[in-house]
């Protein structure tokens, strides 16, 4: 099967597509077709060698849309010819979603929501599970108010979506072209540049944007980044962490529900073959995208 992988690190050119053996599924896993699977930051950052692994041949890829292909041995709620979502979870792996077939354990699968393409599909397990999963660690009371920066990119726009459902007064930062976008996802409020210091009880910092996001956090408020042990220090008694996205199914699955409840929106702004997988590296490196680039098998 075809794969792409990462032998020595560096740009959009280090990326290659090679034939390696199709895995098989062990003892609680299940092996996936994959019909899609989105490109996101952390396989740039992986290609980059910013998580280490030199040395290593490391697949690329954390999310899966397709039918399930094989179960392992020891039961399994999942028959092959279903059609799923799944994290294929790892930053250094021999093999990832970006392939033809994944294998993942049994708990990281949820049905594909109804009604929508792979493609699209494809966009939901690590953007929307980092969302919800930065939320949990907030703790967030209802009527608290949220800041979200990077309110328009993937995880921040689900942040804001989620929030809103959740009952919290949401603001979100982002460029002021894509205000009216920010505000119909769910956002209360809207900021353009800079947000006023002190002025939120939470802050989730989808943009990464460190210290200054720190800053607009109230005394005593929360703030969760999405990288994991590069938030900032705490100040002024704000408690500071940073989500570490973990595979859930059933976390999944409520999401995907979501989804066919129309109450998330999954959005695609390029789809590519796995063949031209450097071109997609290359075009996300560019910046600006509004939703995830795809690569299909």
């Amino acid at each position: 099967m075809r794969a792409a992988v990462v032998r020595s690190f560096g740009g959009p050119e280090a990326v290659e597509v090679v034939e390696r053996e199709r895995p098989e599924p062990g003892a609680g896993q299940v092996r996936i077709k994959v019909a899609a699977s989105a490109l996101n930051p952390v396989d740039a950052g992986v290609r980059a060698g910013a998580f280490g692994g030199a040395g290593q041949e490391i697949g690329l890829g954390w999310d899966v849309a397709g039918t399930v292909d094989a179960v392992g041995g020891g039961g399994s709620p999942w028959a092959v010819g279903d059609e799923v979502v799944a994290l294929d979870h790892g930053v250094i792996k021999p093999l990832g979603a970006h392939a033809a077939y994944v294998v993942v354990p049994v708990g990281a699968v949820a049905k594909a929501p109804a009604g929508v393409d792979a493609v699209h599909a494809a966009t939901l397990p690590l953007n929307a599970l980092t969302a919800d999963q930065a939320l949990d660690l907030l703790d967030p009371q209802p009527g608290a108010s949220l800041l979200v920066t990077g309110a328009a990119g993937a995880v921040g726009g689900y942040a804001v979506q989620l929030a809103a459902r959740r009952g919290l007064k949401v603001t979100g930062l982002a460029r002021a072209a894509d205000e009216a976008f920010v505000r119909g996802l769910g956002a209360a409020g809207f900021v353009a540049g800079e947000a006023e210091p002190g002025a939120y009880d939470l802050v989730l910092d989808a943009a990464v944007l460190g210290g200054p996001a720190l800053a607009r956090a109230r005394d005593g408020g929360a703030y969760v980044g999405v990288i994991p042990h590069a938030e900032p220090a705490s100040e002024r008694g704000v408690s500071t962490t940073a989500v570490e996205v973990a595979a859930d199914g059933a976390r999944l699955a409520e999401l995907v529900r979501l989804v066919e409840e129309g109450a998330l929106e999954l959005r695609v702004a390029g789809e590519y073959p796995l063949a031209d997988v450097a071109t997609a590296h290359a075009r996300l490196a560019e910046g600006g995208l509004r939703g995830r680039l795809v690569l299909v098998p």
